[in-house]
């Protein structure tokens, strides 16, 4: 037919669009994966700043005291205490000053310690009766071991105790300690709803993810009237 003109897409063009179209193809489900995987990393991220019971170290044979305090005897009759982990994830990083020193005594409910937050601080209650045999000289270099290994390199005194069984007798340990760990998170909660609102004229809920679970280190950026609020109605 004259005027008629036949034209090849695949000896043209058409093999670069059929490439585009391929690559896209390609490209779709690739993208997808990444996002799937992006976004997987972000809640996992997340729950990882959350406190929940499930988190909470509370390894066995640790005594836990009401006061967020805990006492473990060693082989040789002496024992160290330090702070729970429970504490350590409400405050975030702290620095520690001592109110104790070797040789001195200490009373079971008596100030052992103070740490310190941005200008803040709390004090801490001894678990156990005794004499201080050693602070942990360790933590004046690198307080961060208190949060990161507060059972083991993180310990604060070491205390020759001189009634370690009645001292013990109301503590909690094992599964014990696990469920009181669960109850102290929940009734943390309740607290913190209650100074928030008392202190903050516009109280936010940056502490608390949806479904109410908290954020680590609630108390880090909270004022000094909410931590006074801390020490006077949860350690004591």
């Amino acid at each position: 037919m004259d005027g008629f003109t036949y034209t090849n897409i695949f000896a043209t063009k058409g093999i670069e669009y059929l490439a585009i179209i391929g690559f896209f193809l390609l490209l779709v489900p690739f993208w997808m994966l990444l996002t799937r995987k992006s976004k997987t990393s972000g809640q996992e991220q997340l729950t990882g700043r959350l406190i929940t019971a499930s988190t909470l170290r509370i390894p066995h044979g640790i005594f836990f005291s009401k006061f967020h305090s805990w006492a473990y005897l060693e082989k040789n009759g002496a024992a160290k205490v330090g702070l729970d982990d429970l504490l350590l994830h409400l405050t975030g990083e702290v620095s520690i000053t001592h109110l104790k020193q070797p040789g001195e005594k200490v009373q079971k409910g008596e100030w052992l310690t103070q740490i310190n937050h941005n200008g803040k601080s709390l004090r801490i209650f001894s678990p156990i009766s005794g004499e201080i045999k050693q602070m942990n000289e360790l933590l004046a270099e690198e307080p961060g071991l208190m949060r990161e290994d507060p059972y083991r390199q993180g310990w604060m005194y070491q205390i020759k105790p001189s009634n370690w069984k009645a001292d013990t007798n109301a503590h909690f340990l094992a599964e014990d300690a696990s469920n009181w760990a669960a109850q102290e998170l929940s009734r943390f909660k309740d607290f913190l709803s209650a100074s928030v609102m008392k202190h903050l004229p516009d109280p936010s809920q940056v502490v608390l993810q949806d479904g109410g679970e908290l954020v680590d280190h609630p108390l880090a950026e909270l004022p000094p009237e909410v931590w006074h609020d801390f020490q006077e109605n949860f350690l004591t």
